[in-house]
């Protein structure tokens, strides 16, 4: 899959088409196969076995043929991605499974609220368009941190880069690896701790070897199964309900049955399950149905996050370095959206059909009939019970509203089979999710790994180091995140789309408005925008964890006072602890009768003293707490507006850049030109 050194036409780029046509092909086939063996007898087991570990082979064999130890061909693909197959790799690398796992179930759930993470993710990629892809692709670097190095002039800026980066991108990654172990451990029936770690596998095989080449050529790969396996359940059931097979134009009548029959539930007196909203299709609403301003609030600034966190994401902003040339990187952001557009158009009307399915056959049914699906789904989540659980509060054996409780998680995964679908359609989507969720952690693992062996070892600790030894630091690095990545994943306890939306508010707040000023605000200087980045960066990660934190008691967090005092006691008899270590320890068993009580006195000034006035809630069947009603999801519309400000007022009183900077940034936004290359021109040094 490489050029020749002689610089001549690569003929695995020129036959891209003809490739792709029989992948697809191919997998269609596989399909119909698979569908064949189903009807005549094959366990569904094996069909799921089949699906599984058949797509991870296809990937597994593109990363391994595509295995590099070039520097370009590891870091950016060798820039010779055309703009359509980018704009593939892209939407598979940006389509996780938050979108195509959590977003349905989020709409599920949400009904009109949900539509807030549609808006956000498709308004950010016009961000991407206008301010950033092209600029960055012209200065030519490898990675966003060596962006940061090279316009700001030094490795502080890039180490606050690869701080957030790195923040971002973990928990990013680990929502991808939640994703692949809910698909792993339903359809190869091992618990969810065994399967985040048998699904990493298929992870690193398709990005270790061959770094952005192998993940690009997979990327594209998974986009299509992906795509496939998410459009034919929603055709199947718009044809089902309507007669007509296009369901992004169809729902509407999915969305007027179920307003009906919410509202005859209603009229019987029963209520939602916990986290759904009773009024799908209705905006801004309260419990009550009533309009709620808060809500209105949160829905814009989640859509305000999300936009800014997608134009900052480390990992997309790659993929547009990777093209032949700064028109390209433009003409790739406009295939991104079209590809984008097919799943995110179709999304609610996902949700739509499988709700009114639920609604229709299955409430105020006797739970003694209901279907073997029921069964298949009620294994244990990371997050303490049943993926599906049905709870008989009535104890009369009919099934009502409140007592079927789906994990939004698994809404899209679950519906072929609760719409009697065949085995088949719900293998091809668990194909498809799987194909989503390792597409990102791919790229996500790439950024990360990245970043810490070229702009820390490299730019950092050793700049003389060769190109294998680069490659084998990126290479142990990705394992060792991933490793950690899973582990961590196994063990989260939170769903896909509320830890996406942490990784949107950090990397949003971090970076982006380093990023829009060093492009488009050329006096912008070193420490005003270190001083952006470091301020978003610090409030919104403080927002972040004061609020999903901040709500829990004193003994929720630290233990009660025995335990305090037992853990004390234990510090203070360590051998090996220092003399400040062991006085601290011996001060707390002197004051354990005030410890807890001084400590929960001085978090309530604390929070008084900053004139904060809050409210708590429950979220995800919690106590949080809120700042001015602001969800913690959308916690970046603290520090974005205040990143901006930061760097500009700071930018006023501190040394302009020099001048032959200035004229460079400013050369990089004429539309025509190659790729300035700023590391390498000692005249845009200060």
């Amino acid at each position: 899959m490489s050029a020749s050194s002689t610089g001549g036409k690569d003929p695995f780029i020129s036959n891209l088409n003809k490739i792709y046509a029989g992948y697809t092909g191919g997998f269609i086939g596989f399909v119909i196969i698979l569908g064949i063996l189903e009807q005549m007898g094959v366990p569904d087991r094996i069909i799921g076995y089949m699906f599984v570990f058949l797509t991870i082979g296809v990937y597994a064999y593109i990363g391994i043929i595509s295995r590099t130890a070039q520097v370009a061909e590891y870091y950016v693909a060798g820039r010779r991605v055309p703009a359509i197959y980018n704009g593939m790799a892209t939407g598979s690398d940006w389509m996780s499974a938050a979108s195509f796992i959590g977003m349905a179930g989020s709409l599920y759930a949400l009904g009109y609220g949900g539509l807030a993470f549609i808006l956000g993710w498709t308004g950010g990629y016009m961000l991407v368009a206008i301010l950033l892809a092209p600029y960055l692709r012209k200065f030519g670097q490898y990675t966003v941190p060596d962006f940061l190095g090279a316009r700001f002039g030094g490795n502080f800026a890039r180490s606050i880069g690869v701080v957030v980066l790195v923040t971002a991108s973990f928990v990013y990654v680990v929502a991808q690896i939640v994703g692949v172990g809910i698909i792993t451990q339903r359809f190869l029936d091992v618990s969810f701790g065994v399967a985040v770690f048998l699904g990493l596998a298929g992870i690193l095989v398709c990005s270790m070897l061959g770094g952005m080449r192998a993940v690009t050529w997979t990327q594209v790969a998974q986009y299509i199964i992906l795509i496939i396996a998410y459009l034919i359940p929603a055709i199947l059931m718009s044809v089902k309900v309507t007669g007509v097979p296009v369901p992004q134009l169809m729902y509407g009548f999915a969305l007027e049955r179920i307003e009906g029959l919410e509202a005859a539930f209603r009229a019987a007196g029963q209520t939602p399950p916990p986290g759904v909203i009773g009024f799908h299709s209705a905006p801004f609403v309260g419990a009550n149905g009533q309009f709620s301003m808060s809500a209105a609030v949160n829905f814009f600034a989640l859509v305000f996050c999300l936009m800014v966190g997608t134009a900052a994401l480390p990992h997309i902003l790659m993929r547009y370095f990777t093209t032949p040339s700064v028109r390209e990187a433009r003409n790739s952001v406009a295939w991104s959206l079209f590809f984008i557009f097919l799943l995110y158009f179709t999304a609610p009307a996902y949700a739509a059909f499988g709700k009114l399915e639920i609604y229709q056959n299955f409430i105020n049914q006797p739970i003694a009939s209901l279907p073997e699906w029921v069964k298949n789904w009620q294994i244990m989540s990371p997050y303490g019970v049943p993926w599906i659980n049905i709870v008989d509060t009535n104890n009369d054996g009919i099934l009502q509203w409140s007592e079927f409780r789906i994990h939004p998680d698994v809404v899209v995964l679950a519906t072929p089979e609760i719409a009697g679908m065949p085995y088949v359609i719900a293998g091809m989507v668990a194909a498809g999710g799987l194909a989503a969720a390792l597409s990102t952690a791919d790229g996500l693992l790439l950024a990360l790994a990245n970043a810490l062996s070229h702009d820390v070892y490299y730019k950092m600790v050793n700049p003389n180091a060769p190109t294998k030894q680069r490659l084998i630091i990126a290479r142990v690095l990705l394992i060792v995140v991933a490793l950690f990545a899973a582990w961590t994943a196994g063990n989260a306890g939170a769903d896909i789309l509320f830890l996406v939306a942490w990784a949107f508010s950090i990397a949003a707040a971090g970076l982006f408005a380093a990023l829009v000023m060093g492009v488009w605000y050329k006096r912008t200087t070193n420490v005003g925008a270190c001083l952006g980045m470091l301020v978003g960066y610090i409030v919104t990660s403080g927002y972040l964890m004061w609020s999903e934190f901040g709500g829990l008691s004193f003994l929720e967090v630290f233990g009660t006072k025995e335990a305090i005092l037992a853990g004390a006691r234990a510090g203070a008899g360590i051998a090996t602890a220092s003399a400040e270590f062991k006085a601290y320890a011996a001060s707390i068993v002197a004051n354990a009768a005030t410890v807890q009580d001084g400590a929960m006195a001085w978090f309530g000034k604390a929070l008084a003293g900053l004139g904060m006035s809050t409210d708590h809630v429950v979220l995800r069947g919690r106590v949080v707490a809120r700042l001015w009603g602001i969800n913690n999801i959308s916690g970046g519309i603290f520090g974005v507006p205040l990143a901006f400000l930061t760097i500009y007022v700071v930018s006023q009183f501190t040394k302009a850049p020099s001048q032959a900077m200035q004229d460079f940034v400013e050369s990089i936004r004429i539309p025509k030109g190659g790729v300035k290359l700023a590391d390498s021109r000692a005249a845009v040094k200060e």
